[in-house]
């Protein structure tokens, strides 16, 4: 063969070439590339003899370029292994080389779910991102769809967030470390991670008080304007990326961060051990509050939907009760029928439909002195019994996000306190993004994943 390859900038004959590469895909001097996805899931870099007399035999060079490297497909790299095997070690004149997260350049595809305007949803190649001092580079493995990301898919806003710009959707996710940044000493390559998507942007007095999920300036992926994970490869800051134990899935990581909002809502609430704890929605973020509070040491839990196939499941994941709401009854009726279920008025409220008589039950039906969390949002303006919880003393308590939450999250998942695997009900791969939004914009089913990674798509 006279295939010519680039090597350190001047062109040389490809047996004598100690590495691979090529500047130039197209120069008709170089060594012809062909697209192939074996070589990133691999991370084996072929270089000098052994991977030449390989093509050699086979007369002919199918390769890949990433960045300046030149790779063999995984076929020609299995009989490399093979014949480095049964070499011995001293006369043989190369060797398979883990890649260097610090040298190795990637110029792989990266597909992405971007949001250009209301219903105008788009997969996209974007270029891979290069991560700062204080970044990682993952390749993205599992990102679920939340209610959010299709509330900006529908309408372009929520609330004063408004798309002005294309933006990539997606916040809760997991995926594995492909690069580090020169900063980072507790992730190396190959971890398999959580990404907590609130990143505060400044040490401000809500980032000191350690409430960093209130500053006005954070980093939130899929809130205008900063883009989400929903995508092949993606950086984010080190420190907000939680390495997950082996007994924890990707998806288990990906839904941390709903789980996150349950962990917040309860604690928040002062959920404890022989709490009664009424919920209000048994949607995904619904599910995870019983989930949590009942964890955390709630004696009875009552839980509402419409949809008697949620309540189903909710048994499943513990609630005591379940009660199916219809649109005759009014907020006093069934707060009411929560009171007969538990035997008394419950300590907590937790309220995950942002439906305006949905906060009427919750506050009617809590305690006096009792609290009720307001997790779900609705409407901006509510019509609420102000009076009523003011003279019983039931504290009316928000919920934005979460904070200080994966660590907990984490412990929980790893000691098989919480079990949140039943709530993946779809799965679909990246290149169906719009079918998944749509089958979440249905409520099919509860919690809806997407799968990154092609070479991965298991759980």
């Amino acid at each position: 063969m006279s295939l010519t390859v680039s090597e350190g900038g001047s062109v040389a004959r490809w047996r004598k070439a100690d590495y691979l590469f090529s500047e130039d895909a197209t120069c008709p001097d170089t060594l012809r590339i062909y697209e192939s996805r074996d070589y990133l899931w691999n991370q084996v870099v072929v270089f000098h003899s052994l991977f030449l007399s390989t093509c050699e035999r086979r007369r002919s060079v199918r390769s890949v370029y990433i960045g300046h490297y030149v790779l063999p497909p995984a076929s020609i790299q299995d009989e490399v292994r093979e014949v480095e095997a049964q070499s011995d070690s001293g006369s043989v004149a190369c060797r398979l080389d883990l890649f260097r997260s610090d040298t190795f350049v990637m110029a792989q595809e990266n597909l992405s779910a971007v949001l250009y305007s209301p219903g105008d949803l788009r997969l996209v190649h974007l270029p891979v991102p290069e991560p700062g001092p204080n970044d990682v580079l993952l390749q993205m493995h599992s990102v679920g769809i939340c209610g959010s990301d299709v509330h900006y898919w529908q309408h372009g806003r929520i609330a004063d967030f408004v798309v002005k710009d294309p933006m990539v959707l997606g916040h809760e996710a997991s995926g594995r470390v492909v690069k580090v940044g020169s900063a980072v000493k507790h992730l190396k390559v190959g971890d398999r991670v959580a990404i907590e998507p609130g990143v505060p942007r400044e040490m401000d007095e809500y980032f000191k008080t350690g409430k960093y999920n209130l500053s006005p300036t954070i980093f939130f992926c899929a809130t205008p304007p900063d883009d989400g994970n929903l995508c092949r490869f993606y950086k984010h800051n080190a420190n907000f990326c939680y390495k997950l134990p082996d007994n924890v899935t990707f998806e288990e990581g990906a839904l941390i961060e709903p789980l996150s909002v349950g962990i917040h809502a309860c604690q928040r609430a002062g959920v404890t051990l022989g709490s009664t704890v009424f919920i209000c929605g048994a949607g995904p973020i619904g599910l995870v509050c019983l989930i949590v509070a009942k964890a955390l040491g709630a004696s009875q839990v009552v839980i509402t939907d419409l949809f008697p196939e949620r309540l189903a499941l909710a048994k499943e994941l513990g609630a005591d009760f379940q009660l199916k709401v219809t649109g005759k009854v009014e907020p006093k009726q069934l707060a009411k029928k929560a009171e007969e279920l538990l035997g008394v008025q419950p300590h907590v409220a937790i309220e995950c439909t942002g439906v305006e008589s949905s906060i009427q039950t919750a506050i009617y039906a809590t305690r006096p002195g009792g609290v009720v969390v307001v997790v779900g949002l609705g409407s901006e303006m509510v019509t609420l019994p102000l009076i009523n919880a003011a003279t019983r003393e039931v504290d009316i308590r928000g919920v934005f996000r979460y904070r200080n939450t994966w660590p907990m999250a984490i412990a929980m998942l790893a000691s098989g306190k919480v079990n949140v695997k039943p709530l993946v009900t779809h799965r679909f791969p990246l290149e169906q993004a719009v079918k998944a939004f749509e089958t979440t914009r249905q409520g099919i089913g509860i919690k809806v994943m997407l799968k990154c990674d092609q070479e991965d798509q298991n759980p």
